[in-house]
């Protein structure tokens, strides 16, 4: 499959992701970037909510409908489409390039092809060093190029910033210098490489498990086994590398100085909150990330397989 068209196969999985999941992505947000700071006002507030037996999340996505209606659930979304299409488009891309490219160092390639494996994937067969090589790197890549509308992402959907449009925000960004252009880079990074590296490892390691379960794999349990494999993976990587995305949003969206930088938040954070705060939104994370990886996956393998079987005779 040429290049051309798994840029956009990652494109069409990424802008229909995006578009179905960003109130996911807003109330997140809106839980992450909160100043925990245990005033008088802030904890009658926390009071009132508990005291009526409101989860937060739905406390949130209550204030949100009532201040903006129920389209501000879905403020943001020109942003997230401008980090997230582009984004998984690069990621699924580069990640098919060095994931070929790997399979070619003996070191790196998987040792013996698995019994029925290529009934279920073609994706290049790597072992776990490779597996995780692949997903780090390529995501760090690609977080690096997009870090900007990451972080515009993160300011349209926290409601602080009022930018006038969505032009007008990346030219304000742009001109700020590379300080704002990579604000939240290493908080990112921190997070991305990890999760890139565990859910890699962990899709290929469930979907080579499901697929000695069903060696003949149909078209139809092909689907249904990736997007199993991937939410899966998905939910492992998300839960072991949130508390960095909590610390990147609070990065990238508050502007007080004890938010200035990876160690003053993490100290911000735990004085707050506690080691608790490093959880804060992490079942939107999860959810929205489950959900995206199974769409995301099953239609990148998918297309995949369909151009490898156009290519036999």
């Amino acid at each position: 499959m040429s290049p051309k068209n798994i840029l956009f196969e990652g494109a069409l999985s990424g802008f229909a992701s995006s578009i179905c999941l960003q109130p996911l992505d807003l109330l997140k947000t809106r839980l992450q970037q909160g100043d925990h700071v245990r005033s008088f006002a802030a904890l009658a507030l926390n009071l009132t909510g508990l005291s009526r037996n409101r989860p937060r999340i739905l406390y949130v996505a209550r204030n949100v409908v009532a201040s903006e209606g129920p389209l501000g659930l879905w403020r943001g979304t020109t942003a997230t489409l401008a980090r997230n299409v582009p984004g998984i488009a690069i990621y699924m891309t580069g990640l098919n390039a060095v994931r070929t490219a790997l399979a070619k160092v003996p070191y790196f390639s998987a040792s013996s092809p698995q019994s029925g494996q290529s009934r279920g994937s073609v994706l290049p067969k790597l072992n776990s060093q490779g597996n995780l090589l692949a997903g780090a790197t390529t995501r760090v890549a690609a977080g690096f190029i997009l870090n900007p509308f990451s972080v515009l992402k993160a300011r349209f959907e926290s409601g602080i910033y009022k930018y006038d449009s969505f032009l007008g925000s990346v030219g304000s960004i742009f001109r700020s210098g590379p300080s704002e252009l990579l604000r939240g880079f290493t908080a990112s990074a921190l997070r991305d490489a990890p999760y890139a590296g565990l859910f890699v490892l962990s899709y290929e390691g469930l979907k080579r498990e499901m697929t000695r379960a069903m060696p003949s794999a149909s078209a139809g349990s092909s689907s249904l086994m990736h997007s199993a494999a991937a939410a899966s993976a998905s939910a492992f990587a998300t839960l072991s590398t949130h508390p960095f995305d909590v610390i990147k949003t609070k990065v990238q969206v508050r502007s007080e100085v004890r938010y200035r930088g990876m160690l003053s938040t993490i100290k911000t954070i735990l004085a707050q909150r506690g080691v608790a705060g490093f959880l804060d939104g992490v079942s939107l994370r999860i959810g929205r990330k489950v959900l995206s990886s199974a769409i995301g996956w099953t239609i990148y393998e998918a297309v995949l397989m369909f151009a490898a079987s156009q290519k036999q005779p």
